[in-house]
């Protein structure tokens, strides 16, 4: 019996962390797949480019719900989470077994914020933002996470062509 591998998915916000958790649940067989942003998490800060300059603290975060249900799904061949921070919470560090960074440009993760987001706070108000701080928390995800990824993606490519690669890149006895 194979021991159950749990994948974290990291990039910034649009660089494909729920397109690419969702297209692994599909292909990896007996998976299942957590995301970040369907939680609340406590602790989680009301500004995340005042957090990001303050020197971010990743374990301020309450995650213990994702945690319980990361205990819960021990019956997954393959847990899949679209988790921003990877390796950077000490509480749930521990579970991961498998970290991929997507490297997406900034352009083109903020075009597909746009394409996303942009109905609700418009176009105008999602540029402002990135460029009155949010550009600093993407950063800041290049320089923290993605060093600490045991695979790094190219984000430019194609959906099918990312999951190829981290399907081929997983150590081999969970595939």
């Amino acid at each position: 019996m194979t021991q159950q591998m749990v994948i974290a998915v990291a990039a910034v916000s649009g660089g494909g962390k729920t397109t690419i958790t969702k297209k692994l649940k599909e292909r990896l067989p007996g998976s299942e797949a957590f995301f970040f942003d369907a939680y609340e998490f406590e602790g989680a800060p009301e500004n995340i480019t005042e957090w990001v300059e303050q020197g971010p603290d990743y374990n301020q975060w309450n995650l213990d719900p994702l945690i319980e249900d990361i205990q819960s799904a021990q019956q997954a061949s393959f847990l899949i989470l679209d988790y921003p921070i990877s390796y950077k919470h000490e509480k749930v560090k521990p579970w991961i077994d498998f970290s991929i960074y997507i490297d997406t440009p900034l352009d083109i993760a903020m075009a597909r914020r746009l394409l996303r987001d942009g109905e609700g706070s418009g176009v105008k108000g999602e540029l402002t933002h990135y460029l009155q701080g949010g550009r600093k928390a993407y950063l800041a995800m290049l320089h923290s996470i993605k060093p600490d990824a045991d695979l790094i993606v190219d984000g430019t490519l194609g959906v099918e062509d990312i999951v190829e690669h981290i399907i081929k890149n997983l150590p081999s006895e969970h595939h």
